[in-house]
């Protein structure tokens, strides 16, 4: 962990070590939010939502457009 500086005021002991808790408590929170990250963004991607099947040019390859697989 880098070291921390106090730029303003005076903090004491006690209270600068209650805000590094809140610091590390909030990485620890955000470290285990990642996997839902990538969830969301799998469900984002376009590439899921390709047909299986794409329908071949042809004389019927309309009728085939909006069926499901």
């Amino acid at each position: 962990m880098p070291p921390v500086k106090v730029v303003r005021g005076n903090p004491t002991p006690e209270e600068l070590a209650a805000a590094l808790a809140v610091v590390r408590a909030r990485a620890a929170a955000m470290a285990s939010e990642a996997p839902a990250v990538r969830t969301a963004q799998e469900w984002s991607d376009p590439a899921r939502t390709v047909p299986r099947r794409v329908p071949h040019p042809g004389p019927k390859a309309w009728r085939t457009t909006y069926w499901p697989a």
